[in-house]
């Protein structure tokens, strides 16, 4: 059976919608569930430890085979159900499991509302969730009242009301919930939170995050994103739809939501061209695509001031011919460390850019414990030059030995909230936006983020 993306989006809407009062939320608009009483913090939250952790993923069309891939490596980890709309996606990596000698997993497809049969098993603790956005939240909320921990790809909501609606889930079911915000676990990412750990950059000033990627011909085609649901989104919204890449690591920096938070921000974009420009190239001047208006602009930069003073800014362009980058900047009172390519300047040498001899000792010198240890298996089981693998490693640890995750629902929801409220300071003509403390003031008191390794 195939659906098309729009009726597979609304039946999965209105499932996480029934879930909800089948939990008894007594909510039927989701602008109505927010802040609802909940039965404490999950900042610091530990879950009874897994030691065999079982696995249900749902969506294997783009990012979830790798994810299969991946995960199957780990020691202690199983997959055991797999879903998607389509069944021949499911029994490609059911195949490959079994050929790898593997459990056979569950299969659930077809029927839109299958997934909620995986979320439903009691063959599966953690629900690992692959889709494209707009799926998000109303399958991590129905995982998470199904019992199960639940993460899912980035961002993990497009709306302030779907931000709230995680956190106060996760707080009422006492459940895990984790974005799969891979590029935390980048070498040079986590090199530079180890020298901000050790105050090599002294006091923390000023962020700068992108992602500049350009997807022009993805975003267009007709065979990459199902039923062009990224393109269609480009036509009804504006701001930056996908901020946390390079915003992720730069608010573990920072110590956000742990010592500091996000206090307001002001966003303005610019008008959009390349989506024109191409759909005429690639479809000819009469085509839908070429005469359809996107509101999405080519470039959106969004800058962001935090209770202690410090700012970020955070860029998205995927639709101009650049190069990629993700900025990943950092300055501090002693110096900068800045990405694409990596460059540092520190004290008192601070005019000019480091040597290549000099920066590969800093960078020997403060490479991660993670990395250190398990880099070479992480770059032989790919993923983004091993993040993902690390990623993936780290978060199944941490639930197979009962500890607090990374990243926890306060970051997803801080980090995504960037979604809706760059729109509306965009609409507003970059008027300031106030940011949802979702912690409701745990920040202040909440550790760090440690330097971890497993």
């Amino acid at each position: 059976m195939q659906m098309d993306r729009r009726s597979f989006i609304k039946a999965a809407a209105m499932v996480g919608g029934a879930a909800g009062l089948a939990a008894g939320s007594g909510c039927q608009n989701l602008k109505k569930c927010t802040r609802m009483t909940t039965t404490g913090s999950m900042m610091g939250f530990r879950a009874e430890p897994i030691p065999e952790l079982r696995v249900g993923i749902i969506g294997v069309g783009n990012r979830g085979p790798a994810a299969v891939g991946r995960l199957s490596r780990i020691e202690g980890v199983q997959i055991t159900a797999i879903s998607d709309l389509f069944e021949e996606r499911v029994d490609k990596q059911v195949k490959r499991l079994k050929d790898n000698g593997e459990v056979t997993p569950d299969r659930y497809f077809g029927n839109p509302q299958e997934w909620r049969k995986l979320c439903e098993s009691d063959k599966v603790d953690l629900v690992y969730i692959c889709t494209p956005w707009l799926c998000h939240t109303p399958m991590a909320v129905y995982a998470m009242q199904c019992g199960k921990h639940a993460v899912t790809e980035v961002p993990c909501a497009m709306t302030i009301d779907e931000c709230w609606e995680l956190v106060e889930t996760a707080e009422k079911t006492r459940r895990h919930f984790m974005m799969l915000e891979n590029c935390c676990y980048g070498s040079n990412e986590m090199m530079m939170l180890n020298m901000c750990r050790q105050g090599a950059l002294g006091d923390l000033v000023h962020g700068e995050a992108a992602y500049i990627h350009d997807l022009r011909n993805s975003n267009l085609s007709k065979d990459n994103y199902q039923d062009q649901w990224r393109l269609k989104w480009a036509i009804e919204h504006t701001g930056n739809p996908y901020p946390t890449h390079g915003l992720g690591p730069v608010c573990q920096y920072m110590n956000i939501n742990r010592g500091d938070r996000f206090e307001y921000l002001s966003s303005i974009s610019s008008d959009q061209f390349g989506l024109s420009i191409k759909a005429k190239e690639m479809y000819g001047e009469n085509s839908p695509e070429a005469k359809s208006r996107y509101a999405l602009g080519d470039m959106n930069t969004t800058i962001i001031k935090t209770y202690r003073g410090r700012t970020i800014m955070v860029q998205h362009d995927t639709t101009s011919p650049r190069p990629y980058t993700r900025l990943n900047t950092i300055s501090g009172t002693k110096g900068i460390v800045a990405d694409y390519p990596l460059r540092a300047a520190m004290e008192p040498h601070t005019h000019n850019w480091m040597k290549e001899k000099e920066l590969e000792s800093l960078k020997k010198k403060y490479i991660h414990p993670l990395w250190d240890k398990s880099g070479d298996a992480a770059k032989k089981a790919g993923g983004h030059g091993g993040m993902d693998f690390l990623m993936d490693l780290r978060l199944t640890h941490c639930l197979q030995h009962g500890l607090p995750l990374d990243m926890d629902v306060y970051d997803a929801a801080a980090w995504s909230s960037i979604v809706d409220l760059s729109e509306r300071s965009v609409r507003n003509k970059g008027g300031s936006v106030k940011i949802p403390d979702f912690t409701r003031g745990g920040w202040k008191t909440t550790d760090p983020l440690g330097i971890v390794s497993v």
